[in-house]
């Protein structure tokens, strides 16, 4: 009963921590932007937008153990849906949202298709073949995305009765859709299709015989993966303002894989501390390196990865893991010598005949040696 009262206890101190966390967390999500300069608040909207993108990579390099180098073609995807409905069919902001996000599950539906086939390099090959061509064929389809010029449409605007200013409502708005999107690949990693990716991602043939469909799972995780990126996509088009081919480049689907891998693979926090790792590293090296930012994030990269190799979310258990290991190490070598001293002087009040004559008691082996005749002695006779 005690122990039962035990896990219980534990269980409600867990949940109550987690309860404080997300609220000490939402409240200073709710008042960074009262408090930052504009410039650093579209630094925060940029960091959700970000994380939304990472955590449908996550579904499905972290928990799907499949390797994706081609979702900055999916980002693209959903930016391009979003400038495209605004620029030619001057709908609302809002109205693009849902649009782009069935638009990339759809996408990842087809995309998915390869990767029933492939796997390792082979798939990440044939994502990165996505990826590549993608932006060329934006500049052929010039009557519809613009050509190289791109095209630019209007930010989404604060409504008069909120009092906000642009960046301010743009950074809720932005907030909102990231707290949802965070909340549903939750959801989704504790139902039964999470569970069936975790099992497809660490053993598929033992998946497959406990019944796990794997066709039906890995291109699942290829649609909601999709899903996030191009709804990462839209928020994009929302804040900047402008869509152009040349800021969806191959090199956008290799940064979210780094910035991923950096924050904490299969982790619910590592997305966030991926996308503040993109958004604010590249920026560092600029200041540090104005002649070569590559090489110092590239060392960014490298350190981190040095000192966190399981990510940055994973520093904390890995430094408290390496604190409690060090504890009983550092207890036992300052601990004194608490063994008693052998003492040659006996005590007389702890024994009266101590110092008198010795009490022995002699095992029998010990009796044969005390019997036995000393070297040399004259043989014993019956008598004796």
């Amino acid at each position: 009963m005690s122990t039962i009262t035990t896990v219980l206890g534990t269980d409600r101190a867990r949940r109550l921590r987690a309860a404080l966390t997300v609220l000490l967390a939402a409240a200073a999500a709710v008042g960074a932007p009262f408090y930052f300069a504009p410039f650093q608040v579209f630094q925060l909207t940029m960091v959700l937008l970000y994380a939304v993108a990472l955590a449908g990579l996550n579904l499905l390099v972290g928990f799907g153990g499949q390797i994706s180098l081609g979702h900055g073609a999916f980002f693209a995807a959903g930016a391009y849906t979003a400038a495209v409905m605004l620029d030619r069919y001057d709908t609302g902001h809002l109205a693009t949202l849902p649009v782009a996000a069935a638009g990339c599950f759809l996408l990842g539906l087809g995309f998915g298709v390869p990767a029933l086939r492939l796997r390792g390099l082979y798939l990440a090959l044939v994502t990165l073949s996505f990826a590549v061509f993608l932006p060329p064929l934006l500049k052929r389809l010039e009557p519809v995305t613009g050509g190289s010029m791109g095209l630019t449409v209007d930010k989404l605007r604060p409504p008069a009765w909120s009092g906000l200013a642009e960046d301010q409502w743009m950074y809720f708005v932005v907030l909102a859709v990231a707290a949802v999107a965070l909340l549903l690949a939750r959801n989704l990693l504790r139902s039964r299709v999470g569970r069936a990716l975790l099992a497809v991602r660490d053993n598929e043939s033992a998946a497959e015989v406990m019944g796990v469909r794997l066709a039906l799972h890995k291109t699942v995780a290829f649609a909601w993966s999709a899903m996030f990126a191009g709804v990462a996509g839209c928020l994009y088009t929302w804040v900047i303002g402008f869509v152009s081919p040349d800021s969806f480049g191959f090199v956008l689907s290799i940064t979210l894989l780094a910035g991923l891998v950096v924050g904490g693979l299969a982790s619910l926090y590592g997305p966030l501390l991926g996308a503040a790792f993109v958004m604010y590293v590249p920026s560092v090296s600029q200041d540090l390196s104005e002649a070569a930012p590559g090489v110092v994030f590239g060392l960014l990269i490298i350190t981190v990865m040095f000192v966190a190799p399981t990510g940055l979310a994973g520093l904390p258990r890995r430094v408290l893991g390496a604190v409690a290991r060090r504890a009983p190490r550092v207890a036992t070598a300052t601990a004194p010598d608490r063994r008693p001293e052998a003492d040659s002087t006996p005590d007389p009040e702890a024994d009266p005949q101590a110092g008198t004559e010795s009490s022995v008691t002699l095992t029998p082996a010990a009796s044969a040696v005390a019997d036995a005749e000393p070297v040399g002695a004259q043989p014993r006779t019956e008598k004796e």
